[in-house]
């Protein structure tokens, strides 16, 4: 019973003395804040406090430095114009039994794009229907890109998202591809891309954005009309509309008439009862819808 009772406050002295070790291996210093976003070239600051007696405490930086410091227990680091990439601030504290310790301040330095231009990829003029095309997002000088996310759209609607893993600190030019499929639909719609920088919270928000300057799109295709057929009755309100939205503009013929008749609309009451067949034409295709004209009588 007696070995069991001492083996059990040896554990717990044991239990003790590594739960202080570990209180004494943490550095009593806390920064405020403790991450910084900065624009280049732009001012920050940083705090660094203590709450416990010391020999000395300062700042370590390639720019901002702050000498060791005995009477104060918060110091601040502090650069008017930041115009270092990769700058790594360090605070350290000299205590008093034990050695000195230190705490790293993460710096984000960012830059936003100098432009953001759209263009198409080898091809020029208008897109035909149904063919595939690639289209350019050209972000020009812009840091640092693991935070970039470039986006596509479409008018208003998110088509395509990219982001970037690299590690570089300073400006660097990116370059991403869209590749589309217009349809008829498409014709002069708007593409665009955009470049955003999410810094995270410490990070200006709403995040810095630069959008291009949008690509109208004008797509070619071939008539087509919602129906084939259609009948009329002998009206003077009555019209024979073979009106087709196509692009580029079409012309229009109709059979079984004496002359020949360029309009896409006709007036019944003008014409005898009977079958017209009238065709749309454009440069990429034709196609052409019946009309049957009946007399008010039904014959």
């Amino acid at each position: 019973m007696f070995q069991h009772f001492t083996g059990f406050v040896y554990l717990f002295a044991v239990s003790q003395l590594v739960s202080l070790a570990g209180a004494q291996s943490e550095c009593p210093l806390q920064l405020d804040p403790q991450r910084v976003v900065v624009r280049y070239g732009g001012s920050v600051a940083a705090n660094c406090s203590t709450s416990v007696l010391h020999k000395g405490m300062g700042w370590e930086a390639s720019e901002g430095v702050v000498p060791v410091t005995k009477d104060q227990n918060l110091i601040t680091w502090r650069v008017s114009e930041l115009t270092e990439w990769d700058i790594k601030p360090v605070c350290y504290i000299n205590l008093i039994h034990s050695a000195q310790c230190k705490v790293d301040l993460p710096v984000t330095v960012y830059k936003t794009p100098d432009s953001v231009f759209i263009s198409t990829v080898n091809h020029r003029g208008p897109m035909m229907e149904g063919q595939q095309y690639e289209l350019q997002c050209d972000v020009h000088n812009v840091a640092p890109v693991q935070y970039l996310t470039v986006k596509w759209y479409k008018g208003q609607t998110l088509l395509h998202q990219t982001t970037f893993t690299d590690n570089i600190k300073t400006p660097e030019n990116k370059t991403v591809t869209l590749l589309i499929r217009p349809d008829r639909a498409d014709d002069e719609a708007e593409y665009w891309c955009e470049a955003e920088l999410d810094l995270g919270a410490e990070g200006p928000q709403p995040h810095p954005t630069i959008s291009a300057k949008p690509l109208n799109v004008e797509v070619y295709y071939k008539p087509k009309h919602s129906n084939s057929t259609e009948t009329i009755i002998q009206d003077d309100k009555d019209m024979l509309d073979c009106t087709v939205k196509v692009n580029p503009a079409p012309t229009y013929t109709w059979d079984h008439l004496k002359e020949k008749i360029s309009s896409s609309v006709l007036k019944s009451s003008e014409l005898s009862p009977g079958r017209y067949t009238c065709t749309a034409t454009n440069t990429l295709g034709r196609d052409s819808k019946v009309f049957i004209v009946k007399s008010t009588g039904g014959f």
